[in-house]
């Protein structure tokens, strides 16, 4: 007898036929899995337990900061509770199907993905819909969506896929950094346009980071830095309102009545909270004082209603969430998931840290909301299909075998061939499964 794979599958037969040829990959699709086999590699569980606990958190959280807004403006104080428990559904389907995903599949759909996310960012320049003067969101049915979600996710992964293509062409100057700061610079200008600074600023550092990772030279990293500094500069100096609510960030109570009527609510709420928080419910700048109490100054709300402890908490959740994330970078399988995992950490850690600067006044006003908590449809449903990629990396488990149906068909096309064999008589050919 002689066999594909010992023990797995065997061809019978007289010298003189030929059997049909059977792909190369063939073994590796037929072989039944041993008795004693390991179990296949499992997700990051504290990752995961973590991310489950926020979305929770936050579900309470947006009930708390927006019930009465809602009850007052829609009749119904689960307005936005229902909303966002629709949106969290979305999301954690998203995260199961990115999850069990292989992560390697996205580099198929890299340009594809990447094209469709700077159409949406031109289209909502035309059709999007205005809201406090900024055109960010497209609404469908009842629904909303911003596509600067969608860009930051394929930026990282059009980074994670050129940057592995290329390999040591990484620290040449034309082909390993000029076309990505290209890429990230389009994106960036379309969101300038919106306007919305904050994300336009958390893409371009998000891509120099990722850059820093894969080995570009420091050198061009800080020239980057340099060259964007006097644009940046301009924007805020140029735009009257960016320019006062810089003024407003520098001295927020000159300006207490008006651009910097936010920052400085906001900085009473945490203030009123002391250590331990008035209590779950009982905060009282969510009684109309503080714009937004919701969305993006949620941790305001979080430092009323559960002081400095509730505050800490939540940063201690989000550094676990980055150690976690970057543990998951270290052990992907190849330089893709490493490249992937660090742009989506990095994502995360860089919009924490802006919402919670912003919230405590270290920051000028930006509008970012806070990862997992805040109240926000397309921003909770991206950032948990992210985490599902990050759990699929996480798993470290070696790259799928390419073309597995095509050799099952293989198989089942051999097979039928031997029984035509046999029942056409002469000589008899016999595919069989060993024990």
């Amino acid at each position: 007898m002689s066999s594909f794979e010992e023990g797995a599958v065997g061809l019978r037969l007289d010298p003189e036929p030929t059997v049909p040829t059977v792909a190369p990959n063939m073994k590796a699709a037929i072989v039944a899995p041993l008795p004693n086999a390991p179990a296949p590699p499992r997700e990051d569980m504290v990752l995961y337990t973590l991310i489950m606990a926020m979305v929770v958190f936050g579900l309470v959280m947006v009930y708390s900061a927006s019930a009465v807004y809602a009850k007052q403006k829609f009749g119904s104080a689960t307005h936005f509770l229902h909303r966002d428990l629709i949106y969290a559904a979305l999301g954690l389907l998203a995260m199961h199907i990115g999850a069990r995903t292989d992560f390697g599949a996205y580099r198929r759909w890299c340009y594809p993905l990447l094209a469709s996310a700077i159409g949406l960012l031109v289209g909502v320049l035309v059709t999007g819909v205005r809201i406090n003067g900024a055109r960010r969101w497209f609404h469908l049915g009842g629904l909303s969506f911003q596509p600067a979600e969608l860009a930051k996710l394929a930026l990282v992964i059009y980074l994670a896929h050129s940057l592995a293509k290329k390999a040591e062409k990484i620290r040449s100057f034309t082909i390993g950094f000029v076309p990505h700061m290209l890429v990230a610079s389009l994106m960036m200008v379309l969101l300038l346009l919106q306007p919305d600074l904050g994300t336009a600023v958390v893409l371009g550092v998000t891509t120099l980071i990722v850059l820093f990772v894969a080995g570009a030279k420091i050198s061009y990293i800080v020239m980057a830095f340099l060259a964007a500094a006097p644009v940046v500069y301009q924007v805020i100096v140029g735009t009257p309102w960016r320019m006062k609510r810089m003024l407003a960030f520098l001295d927020p109570w000159q300006y207490r009545h008006d651009v910097g009527y936010q920052i400085t609510e906001s900085l009473i709420s945490i203030g009123s909270g002391g250590a331990t928080g008035q209590g779950l419910g009982d905060g009282k700048q969510k009684l109309f004082f503080l714009p937004e109490a919701h969305t993006d100054y949620i941790m305001a709300i979080v430092g009323e209603e559960l002081g400095l402890v509730g505050i800490g908490l939540i940063a201690l959740a989000f550094s676990v969430l980055i150690w976690r994330g970057a543990k998951a970078a270290l052990g992907a399988r190849d330089a893709f998931g490493t490249y992937l995992a660090f742009g989506i950490t990095t994502l995360f850690g860089l919009q924490s840290l802006v919402n919670l600067g912003v919230v405590l006044g270290a920051l000028p006003t930006k509008g970012l909301p806070l990862p997992f908590i805040s109240f926000g449809g397309s921003t909770l449903i991206v950032d948990l299909f992210a985490v599902g990629i990050l759990l699929n990396i996480s798993r470290g488990a070696p790259e799928p075998v390419p073309e597995l149906v095509g050799d099952r068909a293989a198989l089942a096309r051999l097979r039928r061939w031997a029984n035509r064999r046999r029942r056409g008589g002469g000589q008899r050919v016999v595919v069989e499964n060993a024990p």
